[in-house]
């Protein structure tokens, strides 16, 4: 392929329903389109279990099962869809560029729908020991505690791979959840020898001198104990824009949201904010996709050098 082939028209990063919906708009209007995902299984909507407002759906319906209808949706009109974990950005030039972990993505504009998932330090010891043996990236530092012990505190699809990632390198690995089953099934990383599952157990502690020595823990029948460990990755989920992925690229709200007008762009030219990551008044799933769409029409008025959005591209 020529460089020129290489670069897609828009790079989407997130594949919630802000993501897909713009997908859905992008590949429609006959722009090249790329959905970068970290899991088709993570997100807020991917946690929920039971749906029956969303217009158009009889319900009730899990919240899997109406993301998979999105994705084919925009699949069917010709986006592609990658599983890939976003590390960077580089935004100040008229050709964008997104950076994963296997390789890097080209291309004239940018939808960021990444969601609002994040989280605050919340365990004593959590925001001290960052970068110091606390992490949020298993793929990022694994490979620092290579036959050492750590844990990874989550329930999550997302957790448990990181898990498994991780006894690849370390000689233990701790998957600690506070709730009595984690929220996957069965999945191959389980297998591994080296991991250690810990079920209803809730962390309370991160403690070390200059680097993570120890956590606390305390299972359901508040019986104290300690784990001797080098790294802690955390994976519990809040509702913080997740925006770590920019490293400053982009200046945020007081709020760490992404800037955005009422079409969705932000004050990078090529660039667009959807969905919760923009931090929107009203979190459903109905204004997520309805952003996500303003957002796609936005990129392709951006593209074509348009003076108005173009609304519909059916024959």
């Amino acid at each position: 392929m020529t460089d020129l082939e290489n670069i897609y028209d828009v790079l989407i990063i997130g594949g919630g329903p802000a993501g897909l919906s713009a997908a859905q708009y992008a590949s429609r209007a006959q722009l090249k389109t790329i959905v970068l995902d970290k899991s088709s299984t993570a997100g807020a909507l991917a946690y929920t279990s039971h749906i029956e407002n969303y217009p158009g759906v009889p319900g009730p319906i899990s919240g899997k099962e109406l993301l998979d209808i999105f994705r084919k949706q925009a699949l069917d009109f010709g986006a592609e869809y990658v599983i890939a974990q976003v590390v960077g950005v580089k935004i100040d030039s008229e050709i964008k560029e997104v950076y994963t972990m296997e390789t890097s993505y080209k291309g004239r504009s940018i939808i960021i729908a990444t969601g609002a998932m994040g989280k605050k330090p919340t365990i004593k010891g959590e925001a001290e020991f960052l970068g110091r043996g606390v992490s949020y990236c298993a793929v990022c530092d694994a490979a620092f505690y290579k036959g050492r012990a750590v844990c990874v505190i989550g329930n999550s699809e997302e957790a448990v791979k990181e898990a498994g990632y991780l006894t690849k390198f370390a000689e233990t690995v701790y998957l600690i959840s506070p709730t009595k089953e984690l929220k996957v099934e069965r999945h191959p990383a389980q297998e591994a020898p080296n991991l250690k599952v810990l079920t209803g157990t809730v962390v309370t502690a991160i403690e070390g001198s200059a680097a993570v020595e120890k956590i606390k823990i305390m299972d359901q029948e508040k019986k104290a104990s300690e784990l001797s460990l080098s790294g802690v990755f955390v994976y519990m989920h809040g509702s913080k824009p997740i925006v770590d992925f920019l490293f400053g690229a982009m200046s945020l709200t007081e709020e760490g949201c992404i800037e955005s007008n009422r079409i969705m762009e932000t004050p990078t030219p090529g660039v667009f904010a959807a969905g919760d990551v923009a931090c929107t008044e009203v979190r459903q799933v109905v204004t997520a996709v309805a952003s996500g769409a303003v957002a796609a029409l936005s990129a392709e008025k951006y593209l074509r050098r348009r003076s108005r959005h173009k609304y519909d591209w059916g024959k």
